[in-house]
């Protein structure tokens, strides 16, 4: 009897993703996304109505995502990123939110890091239990609050940051790091400290710090020093 059993919901057996990656007829589709400073053009394959054993009887899509190219130098040869394959639970959620998604996930992976290699996020010395609970929310907090402050602030540029010292990495990039902005908030704590306009040098503030870096080279090591 054919009405015996389950329910059949599970259609015809697709092509792994990487087949269908070289199926030329699946058609790319051009999805333009941020990353990396600048706005890229993706390729992309989209397969919809995909049934998933591990989604259990809910609809997903498949998105392939072809490999950028890139170059080392000018000179060099063309190289090739690996390929993407994302499935995604929400089948109507477009493909351009869904790709700018997919690439800010990283940001997410440098907040974990910045947190914990910055901050010290885990590393504090309680033994309550309601100290080890609010101590990592205390300085996730205070991380949060840290960006925001930069943010919200105008005048917080590449051009007014502290110089970074000569054994730090001279890259390019228009970025500031959580590294710049904890300098600077040091800077102006200390300077707060010993009464001297740092950040503003004028007339005689200017004379007497440098008056006093040159005099004291521990404490302009002090304002310089990074994590």
């Amino acid at each position: 009897n054919s009405n015996r059993g389950r329910r059949k919901i599970y259609g015809q057996l697709l092509q792994t993703p990487e087949k269908m990656r070289k199926d030329d007829k699946i058609p790319w589709q051009e999805v333009r996304a941020f990353a990396a400073g600048k706005s890229h053009l993706f390729n992309v394959k989209i397969i919809k109505n995909v049934r998933w054993r591990a989604s259990g009887e809910n609809i997903v899509q498949l998105i392939i995502i072809r490999p950028l190219a890139y170059k080392l130098t000018k000179k060099s040869r063309l190289l090739y990123r690996k390929p993407a394959y994302l499935i995604c639970t929400d089948p109507n959620l477009g493909i351009e939110e869904l790709l700018q998604a997919y690439l800010w996930r990283w940001e997410i992976e440098v907040n974990f890091k910045e947190e914990k290699s910055l901050l010290g996020v885990g590393e504090a010395q309680v033994r309550k239990a309601k100290s080890v609970e609010k101590v990592p929310a205390f300085f996730v907090a205070v991380y949060s609050l840290l960006l925001i402050a930069a943010h919200r602030t105008a005048k917080f540029t590449s051009a007014n940051q502290l110089p970074r010292p000569k054994w730090y990495p001279r890259e390019k990039s228009n970025r500031t790091t959580t590294g710049d902005i904890i300098n600077v908030l040091r800077a102006q704590l200390y300077s707060r400290a010993i009464d001297v306009n740092f950040l503003h040098f004028v007339n005689s503030n200017y004379r007497y710090a440098k008056s006093v870096f040159s005099n004291n080279p521990l404490l302009s090591a002090a304002f310089f020093m990074r994590n």
